[in-house]
């Protein structure tokens, strides 16, 4: 049975080497969850349309519950997890919670790392906070608090954008 793909993976997640077995096309979103116990993922809708399953991969933020895990071969993961170690990804949960921007905290996680990411790289999205949380859905905090708390992270940083 030559030509046919094994199930074992090897991922690069928040800076390790992972051996994972699975459906090649098997989400990622599950894998991270279910394998590694990288629960920050969070699952929601399963179609890429409430962004509480977002990753970076390669620094740009995804849906991984679209991604098929084998796609995910030879890229740079990072989950929540990685990023919650982070001394300046430390600023923006202490601005989300000073700012009210974390309610029941469902979407928080798939939210944060797509702040983080346009934060990094603020031509993304257009260079507007507005549109980069088009992705993400969230039912509680209406997202002025959200916005409130880059903003205060952009202000902290003596940034002028935002």
């Amino acid at each position: 049975m030559s030509g046919l793909r094994s199930n074992t993976l090897n991922l690069t997640i928040n800076g390790c080497d992972a051996r994972v077995d699975g459906g090649v096309s098997e989400p990622l979103a599950d894998i991270l969850r279910e394998q590694l116990g990288l629960t920050g993922t969070k699952i929601g809708c399963r179609t890429g349309e409430c962004g509480a399953c977002t990753i970076l991969i390669d620094g740009k933020p995804v849906v991984s519950c679209l991604i098929p895990a084998a796609s995910a071969e030879g890229h740079n993961i990072q989950t929540i997890e990685q990023l919650s170690l982070q001394d300046d990804f430390q600023r923006l949960v202490k601005a989300m919670i000073e700012t009210g921007g974390v309610q029941c905290g469902f979407c928080t996680p798939g939210i944060m790392v797509t702040l983080w990411a346009w934060l990094q790289d603020r031509t993304l999205f257009g260079g507007d906070i507005g549109s980069a949380l088009k992705n993400n859905l969230c039912r509680c905090t209406g997202y002025q608090s959200i916005i409130a708390a880059v903003e205060k992270v952009i202000a902290a940083e003596g940034g002028a954008q935002g």
